[in-house]
């Protein structure tokens, strides 16, 4: 995900939480946080289970997150974010949490009267994970009705005016295409995309491992039988270096287009 995409998410994220953003440069945001949100994303479970206890006015986190490390953000206390930052986890799942299917009407103003057509739209991530671990977020759109997808699907929402209820005027149409089927085709897809691309950080995981096993093995190599220990370490190796890719919807929705 781009830092551009990413400052665009979170700016999203925290105006529908209501949190103030103080401060909405390129390259960072400076956040108040409410009540809600500390508890949901700051990881303070005893100073709230005191403010409940106390009944104490709470004093709710200020946020400072770098989306774009650069010379201007240098001298800036605050915390850098990317896919894999543990701060940025706690805001992915406190959205699951919070709802991560939405049904959302463009507004049209140009339009009286007319049709509208249903999008579903899926943040999916995907997990590259061996010794090292790498993360991509991928944002895709299928027209229900025809079956066309759209990559970076989220870049053509972002410029739409959205509302929760259906405008005056405009008809959101059946969809055609089952949620279920949409849901399926779209993730087989981001499957064809993974297995086109190049695989080689799993050969060198692979060429790792063997190499740690036969370390392994010399250490142990003088005994006729082999102790519990031998067996632990042989499992927690391939754990290592094992290579996986981990495919997640992280959030989704209907949208119902112009």
């Amino acid at each position: 995900m781009q830092s551009t995409q990413l400052h665009q998410q979170l700016q999203t994220f925290f105006d529908e939480t209501m949190c103030q953003v103080l401060s909405n440069d390129p390259n960072y945001l400076i956040v108040q946080l409410t009540n809600e949100m500390d508890r949901k994303i700051m990881n303070r479970p005893f100073y709230w289970k005191y403010i409940d206890a106390t009944g104490d006015e709470p004093n709710p986190a200020q946020l400072t997150l770098i989306t774009n490390p650069s010379e201007e953000t240098a001298a800036i206390r605050g915390e850098p974010l990317h896919l894999g930052a543990p701060r940025l986890r706690t805001i992915m799942d406190a959205l699951r949490e919070m709802g991560s299917f939405v049904y959302l009407y463009e507004t049209s103003k140009e339009l009286q009267d007319g049709v509208l057509t249903p999008w579903l739209h899926l943040n999916i991530k995907v997990t590259y994970r061996c010794h090292q671990t790498k993360e991509m977020l991928y944002s895709l759109g299928m027209n229900l009705m025809t079956g066309e997808v759209w990559d970076q699907f989220f870049d053509r929402l972002k410029e739409k005016e959205l509302a929760t209820e259906q405008p005056q005027g405009l008809f959101p149409v059946p969809p055609v295409i089952a949620f279920e089927k949409a849901i399926y085709r779209l993730q087989q897809l981001l499957e064809d995309h993974i297995l086109k691309e190049n695989h080689d950080w799993a050969d060198e995981a692979k060429l790792l491992y063997e190499k740690e096993r036969r370390v392994l093995d010399y250490f142990y190599e003088h005994m006729e039988e082999k102790p519990a220990q031998y067996e632990v370490e042989c499992q927690a190796l391939k754990e290592q270096y094992e290579a996986k890719i981990c495919m997640d919807i992280i959030n989704g929705g209907v949208f119902y287009l112009v």
